[in-house]
């Protein structure tokens, strides 16, 4: 018998607050609160660099001049794309929402924009992959998020000689950077006006403009004009919720924060370190070590490292963004695939003690998750229980239920706020807790 040992602090614990005088809107407080509810989404990282299968900074990894990577759009014809079987394959893994790229750092526009020419309308393929997808989404009820990078490798008024990306390659030297915002502002209302209802504008890009990622403190060397970004999303579509991958301290208007392959405080990136905010958060992850298709990734994490993560984010009151990385015909690789029938197998099984959760203020561990919901506690096991384990919860349990095996558990109480219980199956994934 183990008896868990009360020795660390849990994240939750240490709540940051910050004085913004932005206030969520009752449209975007009801989509924090759904957002919150939903717990897991999928990340798309798709374009032209899913060509070269070197990841998504290809471009500037490899330093290809600009001529070189533009003949990439005479090749993208991705013929074996099929939109529904996508939304259908984050439905059935118990996704509730897609994030899909619309555009990333290489400047080109996965949707259809008279804003440039450097869009997949111009490709082979000749159709607006965003349409299909938000069409589909629409049909099986999952939410769309957008992607947008406002870092932009190609644009000649983006202001590349304070950037510290893309050295390698030629650069324009000046630009107008009032022209770019317009340009990003133009891009995103196409994105907000076009495809129907998005549940979120996911920006990316804010650290090329800082002299290293690790200083909080530091000043970007533009002004990205966010208040005016932020504000057109809010008008264009008063639901959509703002959240900015910077890896800072959430800033004024955005509706949630993002924690780039780390759990909420986690730095284990050299990024990542700023403080966990009481806004709905996200913790965005690979299913190997790329984000963008690279032939060579082979490091898979396998389907109990994958649970593990989700648990975790979640014992930390983080949802989960599970990336993918198509080829650029369009499909899905299979090792994703079997990942995901996994994952869903799982979270489809024990659906109600996962959605609608929220996390309780309990010591992170390796061994098991307490989430709790109305009257109700859940316990999801990391590892498999022993058949007399002690638990310790600061409730008044009444009765526990095996999910599992829907069977009753006997349980002892020991001394205050600890239990023994008397697990009958070592299979046992989740029990619940009637308070």
């Amino acid at each position: 018998m183990r008896k868990l040992l009360i020795t660390c602090c849990c994240i939750l614990s240490t709540i940051y607050l910050f004085s913004q005088e932005y206030k969520p809107s009752p449209a975007i407080r009801e989509s924090q609160q759904q957002f919150l509810d939903n717990k897991f989404g999928l990340f798309i990282h798709w374009g032209l660099y899913s060509i070269l299968g070197n990841g998504e900074w290809v471009r500037t990894n490899r330093s290809i001049p600009e001529k070189e990577y533009d003949r990439l759009m005479d090749q993208f014809n991705p013929y074996k794309f099929d939109a529904k079987s996508w939304v259908r394959l984050a439905k059935q893994t118990g996704m509730k929402y897609i994030t899909f790229v619309s555009r990333h750092h290489d400047g080109f526009s996965m949707f259809d924009t008279k804003y440039s020419d450097f869009n997949i309308m111009n490709t082979p393929y000749g159709k607006d992959v965003l349409k299909e997808l938000a069409i589909a989404c629409k049909e099986e009820g999952i939410k769309l998020h957008l992607y947008y990078s406002i870092l932009d490798w190609k644009h000649p008024d983006y202001h590349f000689e304070t950037g510290k990306t893309g050295k390698g390659f030629e650069r324009y030297q000046s630009g107008n950077w009032d022209n770019y915002i317009t340009f990003m502002k133009n891009q995103i209302t196409e994105l907000l006006t076009n495809y129907g209802e998005i549940g979120a504008i996911w920006l990316d890009g804010h650290w090329d403009q800082l002299d290293n990622d690790y200083n909080k403190d530091l000043k970007p060397k533009v002004d990205w004009k966010y208040e005016e970004i932020y504000s057109l999303i809010h008008k264009l579509q008063p639901s959509c919720m703002v959240a900015n991958n910077h890896h800072l301290n959430p800033l004024p208007g955005e509706d949630f924060q993002i924690f780039e392959k780390d759990l909420p405080g986690g730095n284990s990136t050299g990024f990542g370190g700023q403080k966990v905010s009481r806004l709905p958060l996200e913790m965005c992850e690979t299913m190997n070590t790329s984000w963008g298709y690279s032939i060579t990734d082979t490091a898979w994490k396998s389907v109990p490292k994958l649970k593990k993560l989700f648990l975790q984010s979640l014992a930390n009151g983080s949802n989960m963004l599970l990336n993918v990385g198509p080829l650029a015909t369009g499909e899905i690789q299979e090792q994703i695939i079997e990942r995901l029938n996994g994952l869903g197998q799982w979270i489809n099984q024990y659906a109600t003690a996962i959605y609608g959760t929220r996390a309780v203020n309990y010591p992170i561990n390796d061994e098991f998750v307490l989430l709790k919901k109305d009257s109700k506690v859940f316990v999801h096991f990391i590892e498999p229980p022993l058949k007399k384990f002690v638990l310790y919860v600061p409730y008044q349990i009444k009765t526990i239920k095996n999910l599992t095996n829907q069977k009753t558990v006997r349980f002892d109480k020991i001394e205050k706020d600890y239990y023994l219980l008397h697990i009958d199956d070592q299979e046992t994934a989740a029990l619940e807790l009637q308070l």
